[in-house]
């Protein structure tokens, strides 16, 4: 039996409304400002949220003496399309030289990695 259900997924980052608006862009929903952080609603899947965190430190990928934190894996249809989407959208490439694998790993404007999966 579980003790709890997955509520949202909250980022920290120094910028909440910027980095709210970067995934609104990328996955669609409205970005909604509540006290204290911004919530991304109206979206498929786990809820996203977004706090300030005072003296923010983007994670490293790869990094071998520290850890990413955490990713989101996106699925899409056409990686090269996604791909030219989300560097418009403000992202930035960390890997994605092997254009024969099924994903790519990109940093949103606050640094959090995250994949486009053509899983």
């Amino acid at each position: 039996m579980a003790v709890a259900t997955l509520g949202a997924v909250v980022l920290d980052c120094p910028d909440p409304t910027a980095l709210a608006n970067f995934y609104a862009g990328l996955l669609g929903g409205k970005v909604e400002q509540q006290e204290g952080w911004v919530d991304l609603t109206g979206i498929t899947g786990t809820p996203l949220a977004f706090q300030a965190a005072p003296g923010f430190v983007p994670p490293q990928w790869p990094r071998p003496d520290g850890s990413q934190q955490f990713h989101l894996d996106l699925t899409v249809p056409d990686l090269d399309a996604a791909e030219r989407e989300v560097l418009a959208l403000g992202a930035t490439v960390l890997e994605a030289d092997d254009r024969e694998r099924t994903f790519r790993v990109y940093a949103d404007p606050a640094g959090h990695p995250f994949c486009l999966c053509a899983c």
